[in-house]
């Protein structure tokens, strides 16, 4: 039963539901339509991956000091996934966007120098996936969702 009162978990995962939650409003206030894939959906505004991992080490530090060194763990942590997230998942991103494009410009080519006829290639080549990865801006509203949710919760629990 100890696993219940694991806050540092706790503030993580609620930091991963919150984030990808929010993502939703967020979509609709930019473009005026609402998305509810985004919820299960990787990249966009905030990070959740960065929300979880600065909430897991607000949460460790609140639990054991800034001087622990489980924290110095999970701040090493965080500091990877966030530099991963703007870094190696971001570039594969937008190699995914111009995969596409090139999968797309081929589907055209042949449908139209071939002029195969009912030719649904478009309908068989699934996109690749090109919100891989966050911008530098995501990355920062995500560990800050992190922290302040982190340090809202342990208000909340632990109180003043």
């Amino acid at each position: 039963m100890e696993l219940f009162s694991n806050f540092p978990l706790w503030a993580a995962l609620a930091a991963i539901g919150f984030a990808q939650f929010v993502k939703v409003p967020i979509q609709y206030i930019a473009s005026r339509r609402i998305d509810w894939t985004l919820i299960t959906s990787t990249g966009g505004m905030p990070s959740s991956h960065s929300a979880a991992v600065t909430a897991l080490a607000t949460g460790v530090a609140f639990e054991t000091g800034l001087d622990s060194p489980i924290f110095a763990v999970a701040a090493v942590f965080a500091i990877i996934v966030m530099f991963d997230a703007t870094g190696v998942r971001r570039h594969a991103g937008e190699q995914a966007i111009v995969l596409n494009k090139l999968v797309g410009d081929f589907n055209r080519f042949v449908e139209e120098t071939k002029k195969w006829p009912k030719m649904n290639e478009q309908e068989k080549v699934k996109d690749l996936k090109e919100l891989l990865g966050h911008k530098p801006i995501e990355v920062f509203f995500g560990a800050i969702t992190g922290i302040l949710l982190t340090i809202v919760l342990h208000y909340i629990i632990h109180g003043l």
